[in-house]
């Protein structure tokens, strides 16, 4: 019972979620607000999965971290809520009239932003692993010790509104409309807690089409440049173009392998790592590489 829910939790989770956001948003007098109620059940799922079948046991119990979490969560997810308020007027200011497909079913609308917005972050995610001051701001994502749903929100601030720009330019100017935009931000809410899940997932196949936890976890690798994989938001296609495509049943990243491996002290309150991109401390020797994880 146990495997056949692993097999299927991740699917099921994206599909279901971002189905019922799609059949709230036909429904006569929808209102924005009803994706909030929907993103909490989606949340407490998450967790109560994590709790049922972890990947890894250990990083389901707090590490004085959830306070932090929480707060970059509330944060990040507010710049959001602030950026669909002004979605409207940036669109009348940007966008070239007659492009975007108004005529589509409203499903085929949204996974046309998603390939969009995916194809944005990721690029904007792979160039924060080449930037050195890009990098000050991304490193706040990398410094987790554990993976659990939540860790696909914490983000500097800065950082979070500068992938979120890159995503979303592309569709201003194509126009995009509210309610689409509406329920992208939502699909990547749910994108983010099945990416970094601690849910013991089988993909199969999948894992070569969906950046969800199995391939993900090898992007927080502390290893140095080995964790310079798998960037992609909700897709692998950007992977396999830039070359950065990994995944090996040879090695099970667990405790002790996430984090940055140069700065093992790297501020873990939520403050610290605000100002940490500003003065940031000294960086220390890489860990080797395991064997298997040479490629």
């Amino acid at each position: 019972m146990k495997r056949l829910f692993c097999g299927l939790y991740a699917p099921v989770f994206a599909v279901g979620f971002i189905g019922m956001a799609l059949w709230l948003a036909v429904q006569p007098g929808w209102a924005l607000v009803w994706l909030v109620p929907l993103f909490a059940l989606a949340v407490a799922v998450s967790f109560a999965a994590e709790a049922w079948a972890p990947y890894e046991p250990c990083w389901n119990q707090a590490q004085g971290d959830r306070r932090r979490d929480a707060l970059h969560a509330l944060v990040n997810e507010a710049l959001n809520a602030l950026g669909l308020l002004a979605l409207p007027a940036l669109v009348a200011l940007l966008a070239i009239d007659g492009v975007w497909p108004h005529g589509w079913a409203l499903g085929w609308q949204l996974l046309l932003a998603i390939v969009v917005a995916d194809c944005g972050i990721t690029l904007a995610h792979y160039a924060s692993h080449r930037s050195a001051w890009l990098w000050r701001l991304h490193a706040v994502h990398h410094s987790v010790q554990r993976l659990y749903g939540f860790n696909g929100l914490m983000k500097h601030p800065l950082h979070q509104a500068l992938e979120a720009s890159a995503g979303l330019l592309p569709l201003l100017v194509l126009g995009i409309p509210l309610p689409v935009a509406t329920l992208l931000a939502f699909a990547i809410a749910i994108q983010l807690l099945l990416q970094h899940s601690n849910v013991d997932m089988r993909l199969g196949p999948l894992r070569w089409v969906f950046a969800w936890a199995p391939v993900h976890r090898f992007h927080h690798m502390k290893y140095g440049r080995a964790g310079d994989v798998n960037f992609g938001l909700f897709f692998n296609l950007w992977d396999w173009l830039l070359g950065t495509v990994f995944y090996t049943r040879d090695y099970a990243i667990k405790q002790g392998d996430l984090g940055i491996g140069s700065r093992p002290d790297f501020p873990d309150d939520y403050l610290g790592q605000l100002l940490d991109p500003l003065n940031p401390g000294p960086s220390g020797k890489e860990p080797p590489v395991p064997a298997a994880l040479r490629h």
